[in-house]
C-alpha cells in the first residue's frame, strides 16, 4: 500500500485555510500515486477547538468542510480528522472522528474511542466515545484506523492502566493487517523517544505495520511536533518525518530502520519547539512584531535570541531600562546582544520616573523606607513603558520570566509579569543556562557575561536571586520532584535536599498560585506546565501537618 501523510500545521478555527491544506496534501499525494492520502486528527477544525465546539454555528460550518472535502476525492483513499454528530439519544453531541473518503463519499467514520482528561486535555468536555471500532477495507487491504490516544492504553508499555479498554486489541482481532493513526500529539521533552518505543512495542505486539501522521505547530500554549513515523512489522522505525516543520512524504511501510532524529539534547529540542511555539503564537494571533525588555541578563537574552530566530530580526525590539540601580556591565551585555542579533535597540532610563513613586511612598507611608514595595514599582514601571510601545507600534510583548522563578512567586505582578506570552515560562533556569550553550554553538551571539555573571533582578544595591532563593540547581530540582513527579517533602527531603528547605520552597509554591493564575500564556514543553495542564485552586487551606482534630 502506497501511504502519504501530510504533516500539517492547521490553525483553530480557520476552516477555509485548513480545508485548502488538507486538499493541497491530497492533491499531492494524488500526483505521488498514493493508495491513502492521511493528514492528522481534528484537522479540519485545528487541535483543540475547545469551546468554539459549543457554536452550532461553527459546528455547521465544520460538517459542511467535512463534506466539501470528502466530494473532492477520487480513487485515492482521503483519511481526515473532523467533528461528527453523536446521532445518539443520549450523550455528548460530539465525536472526534477519523473520516475515510473515496470517489465523493464517506465512507466511514471511526470515533475516537479513548479521550483523556488528564494534563492538558479535556476531551469529555465536549465528545462522546466510540462505542465500537471497525476495519475498513482500504485499497486491497484490512486496516485498523484509530485517533491518538487510542495507541495510550497499554499498562505493560506505560507502567499504569489508563483506560479499560483495549482499541487496537479490538482491531488485531478483527485482522487488521495494517494499523493507521491520525494524531494531534502535544509536544514535551523527552516524549518522541517514549511515543517511539510505545508504538514499536504496538506494532511488533500485533505484528503488523504502523503509520502515525501527528500535528505540527503551535496553538495556543501547546506546542506539537509532528515527528510522524512508519514503523514495520517488526517493530522498527523505517520513516521517520521531520520534527517541528511541515512534511509531506510518499511512505514504505517496509525498508531499512532510519534516524529517528532523538539525538538532539533536551536543550536543542525545547529551543526549537520554543522557536516554533513563538512563531505560530505570533502569527495564528494576527501580530508581526514583539518587544523585549532587555535587562542583559540570561533569561532576556535566551528570549530575544529565540524570538529573532522565530520572526527574524526586523520584527523584534528590545528596550534596556536602567535604573541607579543597574551596572554598567548589564547595559552594556543589553547593547551587545541587540547588536549581535541585529534587532532595533532603545534605551529608557527609568529613574526620572521613578522617582515621584518614592517620594509618593513617603508620604503616603509616612517614613523613607526601602523595601519589597520600592523593588517592585520599578519591575511596574518597566512593565508599563513595554506595554507603551505596544500599544503605539502593534507589537506583543513577550515576558522574559522563567518556570523557575513563576513556582516560588518571584516576579512582580503588573511588572515584568506583563506580556503577552511569557516565552520561557515553562523552562526551568538551569535548562535555559543550556539554551544559551545552544545558541551560541556557532558564534557567540549572547554575551558570555550574561551567562557567567550572577542573576539579579537589580531593583536595590548588590542584589543577586540568591539572596532571596537556594542556588538554581538545588531550586530546580527540588521544583522537579515537586511538579512535574509529584513527590513529596519526604520523598524529596530522601533525594538529598536539606527537609527545612523542602518545607519552604513547597509552601512558597503552594501560596503563590493567585500570581501564576495572572501570568502570560506559556508554550508547554514539560509534563506538567503552569496554566490548563496545572489545575490547582488559588483559596485553599491544605496544609501538610497533621488535621488538629486528629487525636
Amino acid at each position: 500500500m502506497k501511504i502519504f501523510i501530510g504533516q500539517i500545521n492547521p490553525t483553530v478555527g480557520a476552516l477555509s485555510s485548513n480545508a485548502e491544506l488538507i486538499r493541497s496534501v491530497y492533491d499531492e499525494g494524488v500526483r505521488a500515486g498514493a493508495d491513502v492520502v492521511m493528514v492528522p486528527e481534528l484537522a479540519v477544525t485545528g487541535y483543540p477547538p475547545r469551546d468554539l465546539l459549543d457554536r452550532e454555528v461553527f459546528v455547521k460550518a465544520a460538517l459542511e468542510v467535512r463534506d466539501a472535502l470528502a466530494a473532492m476525492t477520487g480513487r485515492t483513499t482521503l483519511i481526515f480528522g473532523c467533528i461528527t454528530r453523536n446521532g445518539a439519544s443520549c450523550g455528548k453531541p460530539l465525536h472526534n472522528s477519523a473520516i475515510v473518503a473515496q470517489n465523493g463519499k464517506i465512507l466511514q467514520e471511526q470515533h475516537k474511542s479513548l479521550l483523556p482528561t488528564y494534563d492538558v486535555f479535556d476531551e469529555l468536555r465536549y465528545f462522546e466515545p466510540a462505542t465500537s471500532v471497525q476495519t475498513s477495507n482500504v485499497a486491497g487491504s484490512r486496516v485498523g484506523i484509530s485517533i491518538c490516544e487510542d495507541y495510550w492504553f497499554d499498562d505493560e508499555v506505560l507502567g499504569v492502566k489508563l483506560y479499560c479498554d483495549n482499541p487496537v486489541d479490538q482491531l488485531a482481532r478483527q485482522e487488521a493487517r495494517i494499523l493507521l493513526n491520525i494524531s494531534a500529539s502535544p509536544f514535551n521533552a523527552g516524549k518522541r523517544k517514549s511515543r517511539y518505543e510505545l508504538f514499536s512495542q504496538i506494532a511488533s505486539r500485533f505484528n503488523a505495520p504502523l503509520v502515525y501522521v501527528n500535528q505540527v505547530g503551535g496553538n495556543d500554549e501547546l506546542l506539537f511536533d509532528g515527528s510522524s513515523i512508519v514503523i514495520d512489522a517488526k517493530g522498527q522505525t523505517v520513516f521517520c518525518a521531520p520534527a517541528f516543520q511541515e512534511h509531506r512524504s510518499l511512505v514504505n511501510l517496509e525498508g531499512s530502520p532510519c534516524n529517528s532524529l532523538l539525538a538532539a539534547d533536551e536543550a536543542e529540542e525545547i529551543g526549537r519547539g520554543l522557536i516554533l511555539g513563538l512563531r505560530d503564537y505570533i502569527r495564528k494571533c494576527g501580530f508581526t512584531d514583539v518587544v523585549i525588555g532587555l535587562s542583559g541578563g540570561i533569561d532576556s537574552a535566551v528570549t530575544a535570541a529565540l524570538a529573532v530566530d522565530a520572526l527574524g530580526s526586523k520584527h523584534v525590539t528590545g528596550i534596556a531600562m536602567p535604573s541607579r540601580f543597574s551596572s554598567p556591565g548589564s547595559l552594556d551585555d543589553a547593547r551587545a546582544l541587540a547588536k549581535n542579533l541585529g534587532i532595533a535597540f532603545h534605551v529608557v532610563p527609568i529613574d526620572a520616573i521613578y522617582q515621584p513613586y518614592e517620594a509618593s511612598f513617603n508620604e503616603l507611608f509616612g517614613d523613607k523606607k526601602f523595601d519589597t514595595t520600592n523593588e517592585n514599582v520599578q519591575a511596574r514601571i518597566r512593565g508599563n513603558l513595554l506595554m507603551a510601545w505596544s500599544n503605539r507600534t502593534g507589537a506583543l510583548v513577550v515576558s522574559t520570566g522563567n518556570k523557575s522563578e513563576l513556582a516560588v512567586g518571584y516576579c512582580t505582578l503588573y511588572g515584568d509579569m506583563a506580556g503577552g506570552l511569557g516565552l520561557l515560562g515553562d523552562v526551568y533556569k538551569t535548562t535555559i543556562y543550556r539554551i544559551a550553550e545552544w545558541i551560541n554553538r556557532k558564534e557567540q551571539i549572547i554575551p558570555r557575561s550574561s551567562i557567567t555573571k550572577p542573576p539579579s533582578a537589580e531593583l536595590r544595591p548588590n542584589q543577586t536571586d540568591q539572596d532571596t532563593l537556594p542556588p538554581y540547581e538545588v531550586l530546580d530540582g527540588i521544583l522537579r520532584l515537586y511538579i512535574e513527579e509529584w513527590k513529596e517533602v519526604d520523598d524529596i527531603a530522601a533525594a538529598g535536599y536539606e527537609r527545612a528547605l523542602v518545607e519552604r520552597i513547597l509552601r512558597i509554591v503552594d501560596t503563590n498560585e493567585f500570581k501564576r493564575r495572572q501570568a502570560a500564556p506559556t508554550i508547554r514543553v514539560s509534563t506538567k506546565a503552569f496554566g490548563s495542564g496545572r489545575q490547582m485552586p488559588i483559596a485553599q487551606r491544605w496544609r501538610r501537618e497533621p488535621a488538629k482534630w486528629v487525636r
